[in-house]
């Protein structure tokens, strides 16, 4: 739960992501010259006392050597005298006065009668790896290590320096230890200063950044609300012009942008306005006139038998031609009656079962025609709905016929389903199917898959228009599923009870018999789509549509 509000917490924030990403840059590059200049310091502290040390070391060696070239055998006895004598010296008498620095003179490789000399007298033994033993005594070097260990003062590190020393007796070893502890502390001191700072920065660079990009942010905020309520109807919004920077001449630009966009709706919304009272005025006047040239064609059809042969064949045209200029025209009247929000609801308790089986019955001489099979598939129960039994008998007719239209002489499928909350019908049929991008048109109005096609039907081109229409009336969806060789499938979903709302649909909208390839129902080019009233919406392997739909106007 954290993490997902984190992730849509960035984004849907500009302001967030910047002022992160601000934080985690500046954090990484303030650490990182916080880590150099906090090894720097501790670099130059560990030098100025490896230097310091150094030359305590060659003069000790010196003073040493002078102090045993008196004697030419270890076993003389005031060897083991000066020897300590010396060290003590090289020491500065009380070690606590000199920081606590250990120095001692040890023969360990010659005879037994030479013994260490320390000052003060405590075991260094474990403070000297034998790393460091061999390259002093064997390899005759200066050599050093930092170690950790207790010479009488607490555990502590320690930097230790060897060098051997030359004498008559033999060569013996030298060893200063320098206790790191004051610049150990001088270098938490610098790191703790360095990190002190670096945080100080960091939340500095972050809270200027977050200032910074409010100053951005709030006016592109402002904009998209007011682009949201400009969308929602609310032509007058404008923005507030503050200034003279880039962003006042964002909100003067996008003012004029409003504007412009308000004239033109204006502007087109009276255009349509008139445009549908011109439909709905010329239908409605046309009726008149249809009526008196419907009533003498019918008179000359009656008396066809009685012409000349091409006067007859005239009179069969001139009825055709009158057929679906009526249908038209009542075509064109219902869909005035739409666009002027005049369109009602007749729902009443409807057993739908018996209104697709006369559906079907009334388009069976058709398909004989055309030499394509109708198949039924309905319940053996009643499925009641409370429908406009008129509107869903029209919708069927306009996806029986389309179907059988584009059967190709291939069986054509009427599905009835139902469920607790909704009534669903689908029409199948296995013709030409839609090509990318038809899906996309296939309830606009006047619009054909293929207009050079001979049409069986006679139809107007408004009658998936109508029918979308119509669904929408209800409260419910028509949709097209189709893929080229396969055919196409619509599905009309109402629900069961009026007013309510749609969440699932009884039936599948694509067909179990679908072979397109589960890729390919992924691919934006190829993909068989759903054309729901929101448009069209790209299938899941399993067939089924994403829900809640919203509906458009086509």
């Amino acid at each position: 739960m954290l993490v997902s509000a984190v992730r849509q917490t960035w984004r849907r924030s500009l302001q967030v992501r910047v002022v992160s990403i601000t934080l985690i840059a500046s954090s990484l590059l303030v650490g990182g010259f916080a880590y150099l200049v906090a090894d720097k310091i501790t670099n130059i502290l560990l030098e100025n006392t490896s230097e310091d040390v150094r030359e305590r070391l060659q003069s000790g060696r010196e003073y040493a050597a002078n102090q045993i070239s008196v004697y030419n055998q270890p076993g003389e006895p005031k060897l083991q005298g000066t020897l300590e004598s010396t060290v003590g010296y090289l020491a500065g008498g009380d070690p606590r006065q000199v920081g606590g620095v250990v120095v001692a003179l040890t023969a360990d490789q010659y005879p037994a009668s030479i013994k260490p000399a320390i000052s003060p007298a405590v075991d260094v033994r474990p403070m000297i790896s034998e790393e460091l033993r061999q390259r002093v005594a064997e390899n005759d070097q200066v050599a050093h290590q930092i170690r950790t260990g207790d010479l009488g003062s607490g555990r502590k590190k320690y930097l230790v320096y060897g060098s051997p020393v030359r004498t008559r007796v033999g060569q013996l070893e030298l060893y200063y230890f320098v206790p790191l502890e004051r610049q150990d502390t001088t270098a938490t001191q610098a790191r703790s200063t360095v990190l002190a700072t670096g945080v100080a920065l960091v939340l500095l660079l972050g809270l200027l950044s977050a200032l910074v990009t409010r100053l951005v942010v709030n006016p592109v905020r402002v904009a998209a609300r007011t682009a949201q309520r400009l969308s929602a109807g609310l032509l007058d919004q404008r923005m507030a012009v503050n200034g003279e920077d880039d962003l006042a001449l964002l909100a003067a630009s996008f003012n004029q942008m409003a504007t412009n966009l308000q004239r033109q709706i204006l502007r087109l919304e009276e255009m349509s306005r008139l445009q549908r009272r011109f439909t709905s005025d010329v239908s409605h006047e046309l009726r008149t006139p249809l009526t008196t040239v419907r009533m003498a064609a019918d008179l000359i059809f009656a008396e066809r038998e009685e012409f000349e042969p091409a006067v007859a064949r005239s009179a069969e045209l001139l009825q055709a031609e009158l057929d679906r200029f009526e249908s038209l025209l009542t075509d064109l009247l219902e869909i005035s009656r739409f666009d002027a929000g005049f369109a009602m609801l007749d729902a009443e308790p409807t057993d739908l079962v018996p209104v697709v089986e006369r559906v079907v019955d009334r388009l069976d001489g058709l398909a004989t025609r055309c030499g394509v099979p109708l198949r039924l598939l309905v319940p053996d129960h009643p499925v009641i709905a409370e429908v406009d039994p008129r509107r869903v008998e029209r919708i069927l007719r306009n996806l029986v016929g389309n179907a059988v239209e584009h059967g190709e002489g291939r069986p054509v499928e009427v599905t009835l389903g139902a469920d607790a909350t909704a009534v669903a019908i689908t029409v199948r049929d296995h013709g030409i199917g839609l090509k990318p991008g038809e899906e996309k048109l296939v309830f606009n109005r006047f619009w054909r898959a293929d207009p050079s096609r001979a049409r069986q039907t006679g139809g107007t081109g408004l009658g998936l228009s109508i029918s979308l229409e119509d669904a929408r009336l209800h409260g419910g969806w028509l949709e097209a599923w189709g893929a080229p060789g396969q055919g196409a499938q619509f599905r009309l979903t109402l629900p069961a009870r009026a007013g309510d709302r749609l969440t699932t649909s009884p039936l599948r909208l694509v067909p179990a018999d679908a072979t397109a390839p589960v890729d390919d129902l992924l691919q934006p080019s190829a993909a068989p789509l759903a054309i729901t009233a929101g448009g069209a919406t790209p299938l899941a392997p399993g067939g089924a549509v994403p829900e809640p739909r919203t509906e458009v106007s086509p």
